[in-house]
């Protein structure tokens, strides 16, 4: 599955988990809640978490320096995800030193320390 498929199918969790946790009748552990805790505390809200993680894109940046020698250019990994309303755009790493998918996967783990997760 390609990356813009897989955004679309977290965007589409992240929309769906609060209906699934607000369904009547359900008794709180099903919901994963501990307690009367909603999705914004406690183990509640464990869909909505992982679509988050998904929802941040992997940009290849190229940047341009002017060396004694002439022009050189440089390319790197960045990725950037919405945190508050804002982006947050964050240095990944080399693409001579990393693949894609290293890089996505660096850039979950990032968004996932600055979530708290």
């Amino acid at each position: 599955m390609s990356l813009v498929g897989l955004r679309d199918e977290a965007r589409k969790l992240r929309d769906e988990a609060p209906k699934l946790l607000d369904v009547p009748g359900m008794e709180a552990g099903a919901r994963g809640e501990r307690g009367g805790g909603g999705p914004a505390g406690g183990e509640g809200g464990r869909p909505v978490e992982a679509a988050r993680l998904e929802a941040l894109t992997v940009h290849l940046g190229k940047v341009e320096k002017i060396t004694a020698k002439g022009p050189k250019t440089y390319e790197y990994y960045f990725a950037s995800w919405k945190m508050g309303g804002r982006v947050v755009n964050k240095y990944i790493g080399s693409p001579r030193k990393m693949t894609r998918e290293e890089a996505t996967r660096k850039a979950r783990k990032l968004k996932a320390e600055a979530l708290g997760l």
